[in-house]
């Protein structure tokens, strides 16, 4: 597929051509003379006095960009509800079923895949049309077992067992498929696991995904600057998402090789940064100056004689900081009393006389200037908070309460001490546990690391997100391959913005383009979709231009239809296969030999969905 992008400029054209393969596209600039009104200022040649007066030229109409599609297949509707069992499927060697624990459905379960991670049984089904699908999965194991899900061959998701040996129904939502037949494969990694079935059901999870924000920043006194930013992003979120690029220096060479290879700048410059950092103020402004959004996220080290954003690398305990006392407000002084008379800790005072110094030296200079910033602190702070060493960053090692303590007075102090009045507040918790009161942030983000699987739409995890954040724009913050756009649209999955981390995740040990995550024809295709944003275009729409074709709006297509569907179509699920319900080479000639007692009468779990706070920790 071509896809193409075609900037019409009223004066000035792009010089810069890029050939590519036919699978993706140039982004060329064009000059359009149809898209521009002019004025013929026509010469009296008589002998009359030339009057002073200028005619003023009519004004040209916003500048439009013409671009191609996003493109996928039409998305039909059939109802799906079959389930299929896993003692049914073919078993490869050292596989068994089993009927001796209790809860199953059907005639048994599948066991002995070991804990080496080398055996795994692959579920061949058969989809009734092209939509999205939920697949479940029947599951127990008397270990907390991560399993890895596979996709006609690509890694699907993962997820970790229960170990209390019970079966639960594990659902990964909004699985997009093909009309024909798919295979899943369940590989259980680290454990043995008890494998029951396979549910294949319709899918309503990516229909309920919403885009209403109200658009205003939750400091009451934001900047004229932080209100337009935030507003833009309300306006635009499920219409486009923007591109992003994390900079390793003031020199922007990330970005720069963006442009050199795509032909396009990204329209948030991100920058991850200490309090000491140096050069990134006036790298702000210039990027400022050159019409695009700053992101800044905080390597915060700890303040003490180990320092490091690390918990493992650092000795600051939170909790020794951690006080009841509102000192959101006070002075360096009046904190030094505070410490002099016990009140708080020594930790205490050094955490809030590091705050400060972040403050000072970064972002009061953009303030000062009217520069508005995506400002993401206190980043990933439940990563690893479950595992045995604790969470990863020190913000987080405390928990949940020292977290939304240390959130809150971050919040506070910049907010209403500092008059920070430029910063659209970014929360980047990736939990539940961790929330922090929606009245003290703007977006909520989640970081992406999808290994060399590439990025998709990642809908689960929106849909996750959406879960327990309602009303905010979701975006995210950090990635290790750019989104296939196509796939967002596809997938009601359109997150506001993606911001690609740099390092080995987009050049190599030269400085030059790496492909070994996002590929140039990939980079290409991001940056020249109908369905993301790159710098000149959010200039565009900035400014009160318009994008020539508009984006198709999913929930409202979908949501009449996904409704009636919910409501005439009852779940009819046949939990008695014979061999007859099979095709192709399955175990028809298998004998179980087992005497199957079908008069039981509990719950085999079917209405359970079981709700895992998924924790991503390889990502």
């Amino acid at each position: 597929m071509n896809i193409l992008k075609y900037i019409s400029v009223a004066v000035v054209t792009v010089a810069s051509v890029f050939s590519v393969t036919a699978c993706s596209s140039d982004k060329k600039t064009e000059d359009s003379s149809e898209n521009v009104t002019t004025t013929e200022v026509v010469t009296d040649t008589t002998t009359e006095p030339v009057s002073e007066e200028v005619t003023e030229p009519t004004t040209a109409p916003p500048e439009i960009i013409q671009e191609m599609p996003v493109s996928y297949p039409e998305i039909q509707h059939s109802y799906a509800g079959d389930i299929y069992e896993a003692e049914r499927e073919r078993l490869g060697e050292g596989l068994t079923p089993e009927n001796a624990r209790y809860g199953y459905s059907g005639g048994g379960y599948v066991t002995g895949f070991g804990t080496d991670g080398q055996k795994s049984l692959k579920f061949r089904f058969d989809t009734p049309a092209t939509q999205h699908y939920d697949l479940s999965f029947g599951i127990a194991s008397d270990s907390n077992v991560n399993c890895r899900i596979m996709l006609n061959g690509s890694e699907l998701c993962r997820f970790t067992t229960n170990s209390d040996g019970q079966f639960y129904k594990i659902t990964q939502y909004g699985v997009f498929l093909e009309k024909g037949y798919s295979d899943v494969e369940v590989i259980p990694e680290n454990g043995e696991i008890m494998l029951d079935y396979l549910d294949v059901e319709n899918s309503y999870a990516v229909n309920q995904i919403s885009y209403e924000t109200n658009g205003i920043p939750v400091n009451s006194n934001a900047s004229d600057s932080a209100k337009n930013l935030m507003k833009f992003l309300s306006d635009n979120y499920g219409k486009y998402t923007l591109t992003g690029q994390y900079v390793s220096g003031a020199d922007n060479s990330e970005i720069e090789l963006i442009h050199e290879i795509t032909g396009q700048y990204p329209a948030i410059r991100f920058s991850a940064i200490d309090s000491k950092s140096k050069d990134n103020v006036e790298a702000c402004v210039k990027w400022n100056e050159k019409g695009g959004i700053n992101g800044i996220t905080w390597e915060w080290k700890s303040p003490s004689a180990m320092s490091s954003v690390y918990t493992s690398e650092s000795d600051f305990s939170i909790w020794n900081a951690f006080t009841y006392e509102d000192i959101s407000m006070y002075s360096t002084e009046e904190l030094l009393n505070l410490l002099n008379n016990g009140v708080i800790s020594q930790d205490c005072y050094n955490l809030v006389v590091s705050m400060d110094e972040m403050a000072q030296n970064q972002l009061v200079p953009l303030k000062e200037k009217g520069i508005p910033v995506l400002w993401r602190p206190l980043y990933e702070a439940s990563l690893g908070h479950d595992s045995v060493e604790g969470s990863t960053y020190w913000w987080g090692a405390g928990g949940a309460e020292t977290y939304k303590w240390l959130w809150n007075l971050m919040y506070k102090r910049y907010t209403d001490y500092f008059e920070l009045d430029n910063l659209i507040w970014v929360w980047n918790g990736m939990s539940s546990t961790y929330s922090v009161d929606s009245e003290t942030y703007d977006i909520a983000s989640y970081d992406l690391y999808t290994g060399t699987e590439k990025f998709g739409s990642c809908s689960e995890q929106l849909i996750a997100v959406q879960d327990y954040i309602k009303g905010k724009v979701i975006a995210v913050s950090e990635c290790n391959n750019t989104p296939d756009i196509d796939a967002l649209f596809r997938d009601n999955s359109v997150w506001s913005f993606f911001g690609l981390w740099n390092g080995e995740y987009i050049t190599d040990g030269n400085g030059n383009y790496s492909e070994q995550y996002t590929t140039k024809d990939e980079l290409i295709k991001a940056y020249n979709s109908e369905g993301s944003l790159t710098l000149d275009e959010y200039k565009l729409l900035n400014e009160g231009g318009q994008l020539s074709v508009g984006k198709r709006s999913f929930s409202e297509e979908l949501k009449k239809e996904y409704e009636e569907m919910q409501t005439t179509e009852a779940p009819v699920i046949n939990y008695g296969y014979t061999d007859d319900d099979y095709s192709n080479d399955y175990n028809d000639d298998y004998d179980y030999n087992y005497d199957y007692d079908y008069d039981y009468d509990y719950d085999y779990n079917y209405d359970y969905d079981y709700d895992y706070d998924y924790d991503y920790s390889e990502w």
